[in-house]
Formats: C-alpha cells, sequence, structure tokens
C-alpha cells in the first residue's frame, strides 16, 4: 500500500481527519474526541492493520500540547503518525492501552513528564521519576529547575 492509497483509505473512514504529507510518512490530524473511533478503525480495520504502536509521546508547543502516536502495519508495511493536539490548561484524552498494550508504558512516561491524563489508563503512575515528582512534568517548556537553573 503507497502513502497516498493509504490517505484515500483513512479519508473514506475517517472525515473529521485532516492530513499533512510534506514528510516521509502520512501524519494524520483528528480531534481529541475522535482518537477512540480512530485507533479503533486504525487496529481492527482489515484493510489498515494498523497493528504495531511504536511510538507515542507529546509535544510541548507552549500554546498547546500535541499528542503524537507512531503506528505501522506489519502486514502491509506502511506507517502512519496520528495527532492529536489537547488544551494545555487541562491535556487530558482516552487511552488506547486497550487496543495497543505498549501504549500502558508510553502513556505513564508521558503523564509524569507532560501531565497528560489519559482517562481510563488501568494504571496511571509514575514510571520513571521517584515519588514527589507528582505534577511537576519536567518536559514541559514551562517547567524551571531549580537546581540547574535551566528555563526555555
Amino acid at each position: 500500500m503507497t502513502k497516498e492509497e493509504l490517505k484515500i483509505k483513512l479519508t473514506e473512514r475517517l472525515p473529521a481527519a485532516s492530513f499533512d504529507e510534506s514528510g516521509e510518512w502520512l501524519n494524520m490530524i483528528i480531534p481529541p474526541g475522535n482518537l477512540l473511533q480512530a485507533a479503533q478503525l486504525l487496529r481492527n480495520d482489515p484493510a489498515l492493520n494498523f497493528d504495531y504502536l511504536f511510538c507515542q509521546t507529546c509535544v510541548d508547543f507552549k500554546t498547546n500540547l500535541t499528542m503524537v502516536y507512531h503506528l505501522t502495519s506489519t502486514d502491509h508495511r506502511q506507517p502512519v503518525v496520528v495527532k492529536v493536539q489537547l488544551d494545555r490548561n487541562k491535556p487530558e484524552i482516552e487511552t488506547v492501552s486497550h487496543i495497543w498494550r505498549t501504549a500502558e508504558f508510553h502513556e505513564r512516561e508521558v503523564y509524569e513528564m507532560f501531565g497528560v491524563n489519559f482517562l481510563n489508563h488501568p494504571d496511571l503512575r509514575l514510571l520513571i521519576l521517584p515519588d514527589g515528582w507528582e505534577g511537576k512534568n519536567p518536559m514541559r517548556k514551562d517547567f524551571e529547575d531549580p537546581v540547574n537553573m535551566i528555563k526555555l
């Protein structure tokens, strides 16, 4: 399946999505309320079969946070990047850990580093940082490090 064929299939199935084709991979931008529908379609539709979530992260653009999901289909050998813009003041989104198990740890990392609340996550707690770091979100651009005086 080519990038153009993938875009046609996704456009038919997810009319709320928009696309950015400027990079090597197809980037699909979807509203937060459509994430679960899109994720289930990407995973379960045999014509798509995006069975491998190999990276999930967050990007802080100072005005908003954007969740980024890198998926690939091991059958069709085609990657896609799904982006979802979140409200910076109350960043929350549904978990996809029941669709791709690898998301469970990715979401825990994003939770502690960026403060994104993953609704219905089975075990949302700190993954790397020690106790006492809850809510500090060191990967956010407004994080102030009192020890090293790093400010972005």
